[in-house]
């Protein structure tokens, strides 16, 4: 779950700064992912990704103007009221931005098999898909392809050899015909991402 959760905080973050109830409505209403996300999560993961180094407080510099107040401590005084100072947002909430760090970490976790465990984490990774490489996004999707076809093999065997009666056979049929709903979408977004590498490649050769 953590591993997932970084990589949508760190993948919002790329577009804008964010406060915590940003993140958590972006969640949910842009990325429909984790409705029931709670700041309980949120919050503990983004004090993580700020230890790690991953993200920081934005800073905004507070600007007064040229003064020259004739003396060394006015000077100092103003140097020190030019210094960036942490963001906050509306009612005092602490604005996070990504750092360096956090951009190197969240291609890795995009590009990384091992957060393509569930189909929340591939909807997330699609979501950001426009981060990746255009090979690795037909790679992201012949993967899934691969693993709900798997899917819906073993249900139409389940179908086969269970004893079910008409109204479980309906459920079980419902989910298939899902399941089938789903590779139809990803074979439509291989056709797109192949017919669009096609003039890449040629213009490479």
């Amino acid at each position: 779950m953590n591993r997932v959760l970084d990589l949508a905080i760190l993948g919002l973050l790329m577009d804008r700064d964010h406060h915590g109830y940003e993140i958590r409505a972006q969640l949910r209403d842009r990325l429909g992912l984790w409705s029931n996300v709670s700041f309980g999560s949120i919050y503990p993961a983004l004090a993580r990704l700020e230890r790690e180094g991953c993200v920081e407080a934005a800073a905004a510099e507070v600007r007064i103007g040229s003064l020259s107040t004739g003396s060394l401590a006015g000077e100092r005084a103003t140097l020190r009221a030019l210094r960036p100072a942490p963001t906050l947002g509306r009612k005092g909430r602490k604005v996070y931005r990504i750092t360096e760090k956090g951009r190197e970490e969240f291609v890795h976790l995009l590009e990384d098999p091992a957060t393509l465990d569930d189909s929340k984490s591939f909807s997330l990774r699609m979501a950001l898909a426009r981060y990746l490489s255009p090979t690795l996004r037909v790679g992201l999707l012949e993967q899934r392809r691969a693993n709900l076809a798997q899917r819906l093999f073993e249900m139409r065997q389940q179908a086969k050899t269970d004893d079910l009666d008409s109204y479980a056979r309906s459920v079980m049929e419902h989910g298939a015909q899902a399941v089938e709903l789903e590779i139809a979408w990803v074979d439509q977004l291989l056709t797109t991402e192949r017919n669009n590498q096609q003039p890449l490649a040629r213009e490479a050769n």
